[in-house]
């Protein structure tokens, strides 16, 4: 195999919506300081009795469904998250097990907030080298089950949800813009990737039990003024000009560093997404939920170049470009 491509993408929220004003009953802040910091309104709550792999499982069975397939036809699982519960069974074996999969090969990646991208680009790897010929990317947390919810800085950023893809391999052009073999773009562009390992410590999900904290200054500054090269660089290793992208998709962290990076990229008629104002950050989860959305929505036509950016704890980042299924 020569390529990959996305053919499907699902995404899945728990019913219970948790408001800013109902915030502002549990600490001290309101709806306008949570908005004119961080850009959200609501996010979505999972319930005691729904784990992690519930949310991926859900999502995952979604984008078979858009993507026509059968649980049997993936042969890896690959799942993304941080607020993995247990060691062993990892999620992915556990979400293999609620949709009935035969034997599927099952990984779970944690790079926390760009855990997609990495888990897509290593999906992708994994195809064009002949170990898998289709494969289901998740990316699923649950951020709320290591929120400390005294800590008026943090818990009103964090939501639960998972985003997943279909991916199969396809026989063409390994680049984003090259013809699959039959018609349609390969999909899956080379990724960027690195970290900032000394600065690591700026994004932690640590302790026992585990607790979520950040130094959010000094996350804000690294994305706004270090990234938007680097995106750009992820562009012209998929030979698309900034300007030709259909949509920008980063880490829904926060509306404050989202809307400045995407102009700073320079992708002046994509679509941005801003899922983060109605999901908050679902970490993992936010860049497959979001393009998800877009997709569901009519807002991406099939075969436009995406441009996919994850980022955040470790200090880590990872992007490609995609043709959109």
């Amino acid at each position: 195999m020569t390529g990959s491509r996305v053919v499907a993408l699902g995404h899945y929220q728990p019913a219970k919506v948790l408001a800013n004003e109902d915030l502002a009953a549990l600490v001290d802040t309101s709806d306008e300081w949570i908005r004119s910091r961080v850009g959200i309104e609501t996010r979505h709550v999972a319930g005691p009795d729904e784990p992690v792999d519930e949310l991926a499982a859900h999502a995952a069975a979604k984008a078979l469904a858009a993507a026509g397939l059968t649980p049997d036809a993936i042969d890896l699982v690959l799942v993304a998250t941080s607020t993995a519960v247990d060691r062993s069974p990892n999620t992915a074996a556990r979400v293999a097990a609620r949709l009935g999969m035969a034997s599927p090969a099952v990984l779970d990646l944690n790079v926390v907030c760009a855990g997609f991208t990495h888990a897509l680009a290593m999906a992708d790897h994994s195809l064009r080298a002949g170990a898998a010929r289709r494969a289901l990317v998740i990316g699923a947390d649950k951020m709320t089950a290591v929120t400390d919810w005294t800590d008026r800085t943090t818990c009103v950023l964090v939501g639960d949800g998972a985003g997943a893809a279909v991916v199969e391999a396809v026989d063409g052009g390994a680049d984003g813009g090259a013809d699959g073999g039959d018609g349609t773009p390969a999909g899956i562009g080379p990724v960027l990737w690195g970290s900032v390992p000394e600065m690591g410590h700026a994004v932690r999900i640590e302790g026992t039990p585990s607790r979520f904290a950040q130094e959010g200054q000094a996350v804000y500054r690294w994305a706004t003024t270090q990234l938007p090269p680097i995106a750009r660089q992820v562009c012209e290793r998929a030979g698309v000009a900034p300007e030709e992208l259909a949509a920008v998709v980063l880490h829904q962290a926060n509306l404050r560093i989202i809307e400045p990076v995407a102009q700073r990229i320079g992708a002046v008629n994509a679509v941005v997404a801003r899922d983060v104002v109605a999901s908050g950050n679902t970490s993992a989860a936010s860049i497959p939920m979001a393009l998800s959305k877009l997709i569901e929505r009519g807002e991406v036509e099939s075969g436009a170049p995406a441009l996919l950016f994850g980022f955040g704890g470790n200090l880590s980042y990872a992007g490609q470009v995609i043709r959109c299924p």
